[in-house]
Order: structure tokens, then sequence, then C-alpha cells
């Protein structure tokens, strides 16, 4: 189920645009980090819960590309999907779209590396696996 999206709206705020008014370009990894949390919700666990069961996801890289101006007050759709699951690590793809138009503004992906407490580089365990899997449809969705 690694292709399973998750749709974050977001309304973009004063404070991330620049003084032309266009979105600044370090928001979108905000959105991008908001996004991941709405996709790990909608599959029934969150970041924190992730941390007590003692891993970390922290970012190894990120690529953005921009294709299309995003300004202040615009609404957009952040699509998220995770699309390879290595040993230790995970890539997230994103698109970042204006609904309203239905045009493609931004393209980019995460990679983040599986660490316990000790930020030791981990095998992705079977538990974990397993929420990483699961199909949204079939899980209650945390607010």
């Amino acid at each position: 189920m690694l292709q399973a999206v998750t749709e974050e709206r977001i309304r973009v705020r004063y404070g991330e645009t620049d003084q032309m008014g266009h979105a600044y370009y370090g928001s979108y990894l905000l959105w991008f980090e908001q996004a991941r949390g709405a996709w790990c919700r909608d599959r029934g666990f969150t970041y924190r819960g992730l941390e007590e069961m003692g891993y970390r996801l922290p970012v190894v890289e990120a690529h953005v590309r921009y294709k299309g101006q995003v300004r202040y007050d615009d609404l957009i759709v952040v699509r998220i999907r995770l699309t390879e699951v290595r040993r230790s690590a995970l890539r997230f793809d994103y698109e970042v779209v204006l609904p309203e138009e239905g045009r493609l503004v931004t393209e980019g992906y995460t990679v983040h590396l599986l660490v316990d407490e000790s930020l030791r580089p981990v095998s992705v365990p079977e538990p974990l696996r397993e929420l990483l899997f699961r199909d949204p449809n079939e899980c209650e969705r945390l607010a």
C-alpha cells in the first residue's frame, strides 16, 4: 500500500510569505512536515507515538522543485505518499497543488533515517512496518 495518498489542506499565512507576497521557499518544508503528520494520523498513529516506541525519523535528504507561484492566502493541498521503504530509511514524495485551478505548483521528496534513542540507524521493525503499510481506508484516523 505504498501509493495511498494523504491530502492536507493548508491556507498560506502571511508569515509564510516573503516581501513580495510569494510563499517563502523554506515554508514548503514546513508544509511537507505538516502533511507527514497527517499521513501518520490517517494510518492511526502519530510521530509522538513513534517517539514513545523509541524511534526517531530525522530528515537526511530533502528536495523541492518549484513549478509555479503560491501566494499569501492561497489554499493549497499537499499530497503525500510513502514511495520507498528500505532497511532503515523511508522516502515520502509530495505534490503541492492549487485545488481551485487544479494546477501542480511544487514537487518534492524527503528521505528519513529510522534511528533509535541513541540516534543509531535501525532496521524497520515489523510492528512499525505494519503501521506504515496500513490502508488508511481501514483505519480510524486520529484527530
